[in-house]
């Protein structure tokens, strides 16, 4: 299965909040609060968001978080990257590849295009676009709303 980790998600929310009052500065402890995160887990993702320079932060009194450039320019792909690293489906796809099997694997070149095109799509959506409440429109992919019983 594909998935997040749990820090990723909690940093999409966290931007998500952010990018609602882009000229907001927030403080660590108050999008804790109105999140329902643990302090500790704001803190960490604030560092790691800063350190990608997703967000920038203010120091003093007056001080907090707030986003580093305009939410319709930070993409879902930039959010994962921050905190998860590149965006890869399998260890071949990644650009320094360390696979001992690429040369006679006989996938590598497929699971690559398939990367690029996951990558592609994650690059396509914005923050802007989660942060809002009606659904993400993805003109070239037909979305249907599967049960657990359709992909189990």
């Amino acid at each position: 299965m594909l998935r997040l980790s749990k820090l990723t998600d909690y940093a999409v929310v966290l931007m998500a909040q952010l990018a609602r009052e882009p000229g907001r500065l927030y403080a660590s402890a108050e999008l804790a609060e109105t999140l329902g995160l643990p302090k500790p887990t704001v803190s960490k993702l604030l560092k790691m968001l800063v350190k990608s320079q997703l967000l920038v932060s203010r120091r003093g009194t007056q001080g907090g978080y707030q986003l580093a450039k305009a939410a319709h320019r930070i993409t879902v792909s930039d959010l994962i990257a921050a905190i998860e690293g590149p965006v890869a489906m399998t260890e071949c796809s990644l650009e320094d590849s360390q696979c001992d099997l690429i040369s006679q694997c006989g996938v590598a070149n497929n699971w690559q295009r398939v990367t690029l095109a996951v990558h592609q799509l994650l690059a396509s959506v914005t923050l802007a676009q989660l942060a809002q409440t009606q659904p993400i429109k993805l003109p070239w992919i037909q979305i249907q709303t599967l049960t657990l019983h359709d992909v189990g």
